[in-house]
Parts: C-alpha cells; sequence; structure tokens
C-alpha cells in the first residue's frame, strides 16, 4: 500500500471496487477529503483519466461504491470542484446520470 494515499484514496486510485467496498463498510468515511480531493471527485477523476489514456470505455464501479456507500453526490472538493463538475469535464455520461440519481433521491427524501 502506498504511504502516500489513505487506504481509501489508494483503492480509488487504483479502481479496487473490492476493496473500496470493504472500507466503508469498515467505518471508512465516503466523503473523506485528501489532498484536494473526496473520495467521489478522486473516483471520477480517475475514471475519466484512465479512459482517456488507456482509450478504454468509461467504467463506473467506484464512483456507484461510493454512492451506494453515502457520499455526497453534490459535496465539492477544497478547490470548489463537484462530482458532476469533473463528470462533465470528462463527458463521463454514466457518472452524471449515477450522480442525478442520487441528487435527484435526495432531493426527494427531503420533500
Amino acid at each position: 500500500m502506498s504511504e502516500y494515499w489513505t487506504p481509501a484514496h489508494h483503492a480509488v486510485e487504483h479502481e479496487d471496487a473490492e476493496t473500496l467496498t470493504r472500507l466503508p463498510a469498515d467505518g471508512s468515511d465516503p466523503d473523506e477529503v485528501f489532498s484536494n480531493m473526496t473520495l467521489l471527485t478522486h473516483a471520477i477523476d480517475v475514471e475519466g483519466d484512465s479512459s482517456l489514456q488507456s482509450g478504454r470505455p468509461l467504467t463506473v464501479h467506484t464512483t456507484a461504491v461510493l454512492l451506494a456507500f453515502g457520499a455526497d453526490p453534490e459535496l465539492a472538493d477544497p478547490d470548489g470542484h463537484t462530482p458532476m463538475d469533473l463528470a462533465d469535464h470528462y463527458g463521463h455520461g454514466l457518472a452524471v446520470e449515477l450522480l442525478r440519481a442520487h441528487i435527484n433521491g435526495r432531493a426527494a427524501d427531503n420533500r
């Protein structure tokens, strides 16, 4: 494991959905901030950048895991970037759909 990343950010950086699933289940904060990124903004950044660098289709598994464990889909990182900002930047339609569904679901719960 990297001494630089927290365990959750390390899992996000390596798109390790299996480890990422265990960490919040064990009490890790799904809204953790490290190195100017929330876990969710980090996940979308990694998914988008990996697709750009590899030419493979965008994936959404780390984003989905974080949202399933309660990551705030509207929480901006310390630089002011929201998950939706990054999803839009990368043209990450799958993440946009997931984020919208979670945002709309939260709005419905608050009625």
